[in-house]
């Protein structure tokens, strides 16, 4: 990989150096991991007629998600052995102020209550199981992805935390405008949200000091919105409390956006 060099630190548990990962390497990396998911997904669905994100049986989630998204962790976590990235991903020594704890907890709430409950039961215990598994695949491959080597790209390449915040976020964002391959214009919409939706996750793993609640957090988030989706003819109106959920966190966030890193030594912060 032509983009790819040792690095002379830091270095390993085992004493070997990391590998250097540039952002147009990055860029390529997400566009083979997109490539993964959209161009498997679609060889596998074929003969389906099945709605985005919106299973409806076992073998529509199956062939439609889960295949996919396990071939795209593999990859990721490829990626990451290669790079030898394991704690720089895993672990943030970068923490936020301590209030910020309110993002997941009221997304947890939003899961708790967005998550259609009767729509599982009728659909049995295997296909949720098989639905609960597959969203956690979603947050582990997005999450280590875009919060775990992306960050770390960026941050070794000398950007400042502002930017590897905006930036991880928004190629986060921008990736999911692949799913207009299934959903057309509504993937704008998409790309949106999940660039808001990016931010909260990365904030997430700065305020829980690594990438593990994140990857919970956002496979249940998924899990949460697409369970109401499984039931063909029916709605389910109760997920807008995600839309809410996503606006009250971006205006706290924006009206606190200067009591979001630690505050100096000596400054009391209100």
């Amino acid at each position: 990989m032509p983009y790819l060099h040792p690095m002379t630190a830091p270095r390993t548990a085992d004493a070997r150096p990391t590998r250097h990962l540039t952002v147009a390497a990055l860029i390529a990396l997400v566009v083979v991991y997109l490539a993964v998911i959209q161009g498997i997904g679609w060889l596998m669905s074929r003969g389906l007629d099945a709605q985005y994100a919106a299973p409806t049986t076992i073998d529509e989630l199956w062939r439609g998600m889960t295949f996919s998204i396990a071939l795209s962790v593999v990859l990721v976590y490829a990626v990451v052995a290669y790079l030898r990235w394991w704690r720089p991903v895993w672990v943030d020594d970068r923490p936020v102020q301590r209030w910020l704890i309110v993002v997941p907890i009221l997304m947890l709430v939003s899961i708790l209550v967005v998550t259609d409950y009767s729509g599982l039961a009728a659909h049995g215990v295997a296909f949720t199981a098989l639905l609960l598994l597959t969203c956690l695949l979603v947050g582990l491959g997005e999450e280590t992805m875009f919060r775990g080597i992306a960050v770390t790209c960026f941050r070794t390449n000398n950007f400042s935390e502002g930017r590897v915040a905006l930036w991880s976020t928004v190629i986060f964002g921008v990736a999911h405008a692949s799913n207009i391959i299934s959903e057309g214009s509504k993937a704008f919409i998409q790309v949106v949200a999940t660039i808001i939706a990016g931010y909260f996750f990365y904030i997430v793993r700065r305020r829980t000091h690594g990438l593990l609640v994140p990857v919970i957090l956002h496979g249940l988030w998924d899990f949460s919105l697409i369970s109401g989706q499984t039931t063909p003819g029916e709605s389910h109106p109760i997920a807008v409390l995600a839309i809410l959920t996503m606006v009250v966190l971006a205006i706290i966030l924006v009206i606190r956006r200067h009591h979001i890193e630690p505050a100096a030594p000596g400054v009391v912060s209100h």
